[in-house]
């Protein structure tokens, strides 16, 4: 009988940087439009895969000199080119052995799951769902049954949710991207993760620079039998703050490129709390100045608080099981 230590073994050699197996139960509760059970009913194991990100991946951010290896490299590269072929692999492994594996490749077109289950308005995300689908039969939710990537990757015990909603692992802390596997096969679950690797120090929040984490407001949710926590995150800002709409950490921006706006100033400054429309709107300019990198922003914040400041405190406080000779910071961040 094929073993989770035989399909361990296999992810890793493929390339897999981390591989844990969930049980589908540890999905109870969860949305009908975010539970994997819906897709694959007979499926008794979600296997998780994660995939680093380099720490040189961030260096050309951190440095404010080259920018587009990040998202070419870290996004694009990662998502749609090395863990769909590891996913085609173990898939084809699981077929090998009489089982069937339903991979699932993280994407930027893959209309990531929110906590937020309101609207457009609230979230980004659900302006790229079809809102005209239907479901096809009663008692099943509309397609595409889209399940949260973080909370998987909690249910295969790869590790936990940090303050700022970045899932962290105890290897890589924030530095990886994940995809999954559903298969019918009977392999034994991992334990959830029990460990602390979050302190609450809150750096991601102080150094988002559109003041998109909440540093008192806080969402909860119950996944087998565990309350985890995070910060509200206004996913709205997050979404311009990304893209790169504030000039102290985008050198690809004209200062006045906002001029036409109403607040302009405050916009560049991560001031405003925009609306969706006015996301739209900056979006629209920003798109004038600089072009996507192999689909993903190019010039945008480089998780400078939700990545990079969770990151330096990981590391200087020797949380993290993957040790460097140098540490990544040795000089004040950069600020336009």
């Amino acid at each position: 009988m094929l073993t989770s230590e035989q399909v361990k073994h296999f992810a890793k050699q493929c390339g897999a940087d981390l591989v844990g197996i969930g049980s589908m139960d540890r999905f109870e509760g969860a949305p009908a439009e975010m539970d994997p059970r819906y897709i694959y009913p007979e499926a008794k194991a979600i296997i998780g895969l994660a995939f680093r990100v380099p720490r040189g991946y961030y260096r050309g951010i951190e440095e404010g000199t080259h920018f587009y290896q990040y998202p070419a490299l870290g996004y694009s590269g990662i998502n749609e080119v090395y863990a769909p072929m590891v996913l085609r692999d173990l898939a084809c492994f699981l077929e090998d052995h009489g089982y069937e594996g339903v991979a699932f490749r993280n994407t930027g077109a893959r209309m990531a799951c929110s906590d937020v289950t309101g609207s457009f308005e609230e979230s980004p995300e659900f302006g790229r769902r079809s809102r005209f689908s239907e479901p096809v039969a009663p008692g099943r939710p509309a397609p595409d049954v889209m399940f949260h990537f973080r909370i998987a990757a909690f249910i295969c015990g790869l590790g936990v949710l940090g303050y700022s909603k970045i899932f962290l692992t105890p290897e890589f802390g924030p530095r990886q991207r994940f995809a999954f596997v559903l298969t019918d096969a009977p392999l034994e679950a991992d334990p959830l993760f029990e460990g602390e690797i979050c302190d609450r120090c809150k750096s991601c929040a102080k150094g988002c620079p559109v003041h998109a984490i909440s540093q008192t407001e806080t969402v909860q949710v119950t996944v087998a039998g565990r309350q985890l926590e995070w910060a509200q995150l206004a996913e709205w800002q997050c979404f311009h703050g990304y893209m790169g709409s504030v000039k102290e950490t985008n050198p690809f921006l004209p200062r006045d490129a906002f001029r036409e706006l109403p607040d302009g100033d405050k916009i560049m400054a991560g001031e405003k709390v925009l609306t969706p429309g006015e996301v739209l709107q900056v979006q629209a300019i920003l798109r004038k100045y600089y072009p996507n990198s192999c689909g993903y922003n190019s010039a945008h914040c480089g998780g400078r608080g939700c990545i990079r400041e969770c990151m330096v405190h990981l590391e200087s406080t020797g949380k993290l099981t993957k040790l460097f000779e140098h540490p990544f910071r040795t000089r004040k961040p950069w600020r336009l």
